[in-house]
């Protein structure tokens, strides 16, 4: 393996363990939550509001809804 100067934060899954951030890893998790989340408000994946304020308060209208829930 090839040593990039990366740190890893994904858990092993193998018998021999190996460290892992465990706040990153939590942080990178969440984010990915958020953005699957996301995904299923259909108008703004597929941006039916072709304007751009109109674009933004959808985002926000569907980041508030998400944050609240």
């Amino acid at each position: 393996m090839i040593n990039r100067g990366s740190t890893v934060i994904i858990p092993p899954r193998a018998k021999q363990p190996r460290g892992y951030d465990k706040h990153l890893y939590r942080a990178r998790r969440a984010v990915e939550n958020f953005f699957a989340k996301f995904k299923q408000y259909r108008a703004i994946a597929t941006r039916y509001k072709k304007t751009t304020c109109n674009f933004f308060r959808g985002v926000l209208l569907a980041s508030s809804l998400i944050w609240l829930a």
